[in-house]
């Protein structure tokens, strides 16, 4: 059995454009659309991230309820292993405000190997976000079946899942993971 390990560079990713035709779309669609565009954001930022056989790379973005971006991270953008997630609340540096969305490429941790506080933690110690925005499950590969959702659930954290960028996601994430051939 081979194994093959994944580097690929990112492509050239720019917001998408808005037709003329968006006009004539529900609001479920139009919503959607806004979705996928913070989370192309994040996913450039995923890009930039350090790969390593033995983490994610993964982009978060953090908007107020107007939808201002407060913050910015992606993993292991500052020191000590940290997470995407946890970068953008160090880096906003306060509370964030009252109905903030986290937008993130992967779901955020519940639990980490390193024993640090998860991320799931550190959103809800945070206050002020009232959803979170996945692009991708987090896959099995380091923590078993992740509880994200049902630990921001019962917190009063709404947890969105916006399918339509998984595979490009987990090219990012898992760039330099060795995959079975």
């Amino acid at each position: 059995m081979s194994t093959t390990t994944i580097t690929t560079t990112p492509p050239a990713v720019s917001p998408p454009a808005v037709s003329s035709g968006s006009a004539h779309l529900s609001p479920a669609a139009l919503e959607e659309q806004h979705h996928l565009r913070h989370l192309r954001h994040a996913l450039t930022l995923a890009w930039q991230c350090t790969p390593t056989s033995s983490a994610f790379c993964v982009g978060a973005v953090l908007l107020s309820s107007s939808g201002t971006v407060l913050s910015t991270g992606y993993s292991r953008e500052l020191p000590d292993n940290t997470h995407a997630e946890q970068v953008a609340l160090m880096k906003l540096g306060s509370p964030p405000p009252e109905g903030s969305v986290l937008y993130t490429t992967m779901e955020p941790c519940a639990k980490r190997t390193s024993g640090d506080k998860s991320c799931v933690e550190r959103i809800v110690d945070a206050g002020g976000i009232g959803t979170v925005v996945v692009g991708v499950k987090e896959p099995n590969t380091f923590v078993q079946g992740n509880q994200a959702k049902e630990l921001l659930e019962v917190k009063g954290i709404k947890y969105l899942y916006v399918p339509g960028l998984e595979r490009e996601i987990l090219v990012v994430a898992e760039r330099s993971h060795k995959k079975e051939e």
